[in-house]
């Protein structure tokens, strides 16, 4: 996930972005408690994608709080 698709996003779509991405999040942890995940390098990629989605809610709310 690109920085850039994020920023073009409205603050609606961010936050439904961030909801799936913790529900994907999840059931990682699930899938790999049962010995079942294949991939682990997965858990990494989302856990980096959740921070850069809230980094930037966060910095648009500073924005705001700026104006």
């Amino acid at each position: 996930m690109q920085t850039t698709e994020l920023r073009n996003k409205d603050n609606a779509a961010l936050q439904k972005q961030l909801d799936d991405l913790y529900q994907e999040l999840f059931n990682l942890r699930f899938q790999r408690a049962a010995g079942q995940l294949a991939n682990f390098n997965r858990l990494t990629q989302v856990k980096r994608d959740i921070a850069r989605v809230q980094t930037i809610l966060r910095e648009r709310v500073q924005a705001e709080e700026a104006k």
